[in-house]
């Protein structure tokens, strides 16, 4: 049976599909594609910093629609580096490196509103959640130096941006608030988690000479 969630997901599945066909035929390299991405976060970081008391919630809506639009890209360039046949390991070590700045600038931006409008509490939480935005990717990948994977924990990139663009879209109602708060619990979670996790893997190794 046919249901209504089912009937979008194959309609997404179907643009993106043309969205990456689209793209390939250009020929674009994929890494390019990754850093349009950044810049499309840049700009929504532009917004969130430039945001006041009086206009926040307009701001915080269109830089919700930026980081709609740099999502496509997030999610096309691998596509296009398959369909193309161009996946290199630098083009998976320079997605890793621009996500993390992508990351970054959104939370800085966030960091400058918080700033300007006086919220000194928020302006801590929203750079301990851009430090623990880092830890979880830094974690994963300082682990899996050592063991095959390490993967567990709930909060990866895919997860923090839907919240962000929650917080941002409906931001009228004050929702980033409690999405920092959420970023920052969950985060610290992921973190403890992957540390107890490689921990557990480790400990019967020998050391590294």
């Amino acid at each position: 049976m046919t249901t209504w969630t089912s009937a979008f997901g194959r309609a997404c599945g179907w643009l993106l599909d043309h969205i990456v066909h689209g793209l390939a035929l250009t020929r674009i390299s994929p890494n390019a594609l990754t850093f349009i991405g950044l810049v499309i976060n840049i700009a929504a970081a532009f917004l969130f910093g430039h945001a006041n008391a009086s206009n926040s919630d307009r701001m915080f809506l269109y830089a919700g629609m930026v980081i709609f639009g740099a999502g496509i890209f997030d999610m096309v360039d691998g596509r296009v580096a398959r369909r193309n046949n161009q996946v290199t390991v630098f083009g998976s070590f320079f997605d890793s490196v621009i996500d993390r700045y992508s990351d970054v600038v959104l939370f800085f931006g966030l960091l400058v509103y918080y700033g300007r409008i006086n919220r000194f509490r928020y302006v801590v939480l929203a750079a301990f959640v851009m430090v623990t935005s880092l830890m979880v990717s830094y974690t994963r990948a300082r682990a899996e130096a050592l063991i095959d994977q390490c993967k567990v924990g709930f909060l990866e990139r895919p997860e923090r941006i839907v919240l962000i663009l929650i917080g941002a879209l409906f931001n009228h109602w004050g929702a980033m608030a409690p999405v920092l708060w959420i970023l920052a619990v969950l985060s610290t979670i992921t973190v403890v988690h992957r540390i107890t996790y490689t921990y557990s893997k480790t400990k019967h190794l020998a050391p590294i000479s």
